[in-house]
């Protein structure tokens, strides 16, 4: 049996992988049996801190407008991202990759068949990095 396990930070992750072992180890051996648990940590917890979003958050909305930025509740993606974010402060945005005039919410996600790229974005794409990086090179 193979899955993913996501979680929204590293404490949760490490606390629901010991109930699982737990959990696994003693369902078996209340039917006489054993069992094992192998648990692969292929990412870590993509986190966005929060004093470098503060920071950088008027940096986007120069770029593509206030008006234009949209606040999320967390998501449990797999990304390999998270490895940066575990050696520096980091924050993770997307770009809104959907058809024009489309509630984002609505929105199919990356690596689903029905997700949809307006390359319009790159270009939005581009002023959002180059405004991130003129601004902090200013400071």
């Amino acid at each position: 049996m193979a899955g993913t396990l996501r979680t929204l930070d590293a404490d949760m992750q490490r606390e629901t992988q010991e109930r699982m072992q737990r959990t696994v180890t003693k369902i078996a051996e209340s039917a006489g049996a054993t069992a094992e648990l192998n648990i692969e940590n292929k990412t870590l917890v993509t986190y966005n801190n929060p004093e470098l979003v503060k920071k950088t958050l008027p940096s986007l909305q120069k770029a593509v407008g206030e008006g234009n930025l949209i606040s999320m509740d967390a998501v449990t993606g797999s990304e390999d991202f998270s490895f940066f974010g575990d050696k520096i402060p980091s924050f993770f945005f997307f770009l809104g990759g959907m058809k024009k005039g489309q509630d984002p919410h609505t929105a199919f996600p990356h690596h689903t068949p029905d997700f949809y790229i307006d390359e319009a974005g790159f270009k939005t794409g581009i002023k959002a990095f180059c405004q991130l990086v003129f601004d902090y090179l200013s400071h």
